[in-house]
């Protein structure tokens, strides 16, 4: 009994300096940073916690379970024993679970902020559900990874995430057709070079000095006003170069 209660004692000093250890880890490589204004950290911060808090006492609880499951098998409790043999297998794999599905949400959340980010200058309206496509896409694979740790059959959440992969490619073919056919066009003519910057051309009805030209539009400037034209435009309609 008394060294059941050691091993218990111990287990709980470690569980401690574990936490304080993986909490110094965590903040050094400047994991609080990286991770600032997600909705999962949002979400801890309002509970007075945070990520870094989270998974550092999961790795610290984790270790008392065990010593607690040890303590019990030294004190020779009889139904300790079948039961640890279990718990072994399986209490790793749920550790794993809950720290990928964490990990999961954070990387999510971070996405979501990133496409928002590259996103913010592109003025179309199917561009607003490319973050929560981004999200979702990295929570589900998350959920996968953990349910596969406790042996739950995925087979069917595989096929689902397969339909779900051809269907956003299906909605970004649709959605964006146009956007991708400048992005053809703007390739074409930035390869043959058929205008550059300063020449006077027309496009269709738009007449100016060309001031840019990137892969998906072409920036003609008049005296008082400036266009900005898609490449595709200037594919399927011609362009003239304007002699002076």
């Amino acid at each position: 009994m008394w060294l059941a209660i050691g091993v218990l004692l111990l287990g709980a000093l470690l569980s401690y300096v574990v936490i304080a250890v993986n909490r110094r880890i965590l903040e050094g490589a400047g994991v609080p940073e990286t991770i600032e204004g997600t909705a999962f950290e949002r979400t801890a911060r309002e509970f007075g916690t945070s990520t870094v808090a989270i998974i550092a006492r999961l790795s610290g609880y984790f270790i008392f379970i065990l010593s607690v499951l040890v303590a019990l098998t030294v004190a020779d409790v009889t139904f300790i024993s079948e039961f640890w043999n279990r718990v072994a297998v399986f209490l790793p794999k749920v550790f794993i679970a809950i720290l990928v599905l964490i990990i999961g949400i954070v990387i999510g959340d971070k996405a979501e902020l990133f496409v928002e980010e590259r996103l913010r200058g592109v003025k179309l309206p199917q561009v607003s559900v490319l973050p929560l496509g981004a999200k979702y896409s990295v929570f589900y694979i998350a959920a996968l990874v953990a349910l596969g740790q406790v042996n739950v059959a995925t087979n069917a959440l595989i096929v689902l995430l397969g339909a779900y992969t051809l269907a956003v490619v299906l909605f970004a073919a649709l959605a964006f057709r146009d956007l991708l056919a400048s992005g053809a066009a703007g390739m074409f003519l930035l390869l043959n070079q058929p205008y550059g910057i300063g020449d006077r051309v027309r496009i269709g009805d738009t007449e100016g000095i060309v001031q840019e030209v990137d892969i998906f539009v072409t920036h003609v400037e008049t005296d008082d006003e400036e266009y900005v034209v898609p490449n595709r435009q200037a594919l399927t309609e011609g362009v003239v170069r304007v002699r002076q």
